[in-house]
């Protein structure tokens, strides 16, 4: 079953999240309380934690959030959901917007560490379609 490990939000963009108990998803904004939030096609952002695995072997503690994630899952092979894909995280409904993305600058702290990177390649983002409340533990359902 699909699920949700860790919800983080962050006050500044270009810096890590931080985990948070719950998020609240607005429909035209995104996150409460977080500095992507906006009238924009990257709402919220999505990784799976089997994702961060592949870095654990080089970094052992890589907290969730340390990728700029809003929303880390389990269960889920993301990057594979074609974008317009509809799923139901918590209360709310999301819409994949777009998958990966171009690293800024020359990378995050972890990719010049390591020099790899997973966020590029497998992190996607997603708009809201309906508001709701998501938390560590909530349900994730791909909708047909």
């Amino acid at each position: 079953m699909a699920k949700v490990t860790a919800v983080c939000i962050s006050d500044a963009k270009g810096i890590v999240k931080t985990p948070v108990p719950e998020i609240f998803v607005k429909i035209g904004h995104g996150i409460e309380g977080d500095a992507h939030a906006g009238e924009w096609h990257r709402q919220v952002s999505l990784l799976a934690d089997e994702s961060v695995d592949k870095l654990r072997e080089k970094m052992p503690n890589l907290d969730a959030g340390v990728f700029a994630e809003n929303i880390l899952t389990s269960g889920i092979c993301l990057y594979e959901l074609p974008i317009g894909t509809r799923m139901r995280v918590g209360q709310a409904l999301l819409s994949v917007t777009q998958i990966g993305k171009e690293c800024h600058n020359e990378g995050c702290a972890i990719k010049r560490q390591t020099g790899d990177c997973v966020m590029p390649r497998e992190g996607i983002f997603a708009e809201v379609v309906e508001e709701g409340s998501i938390k560590a533990g909530d349900s994730i359902e791909v909708l047909a």
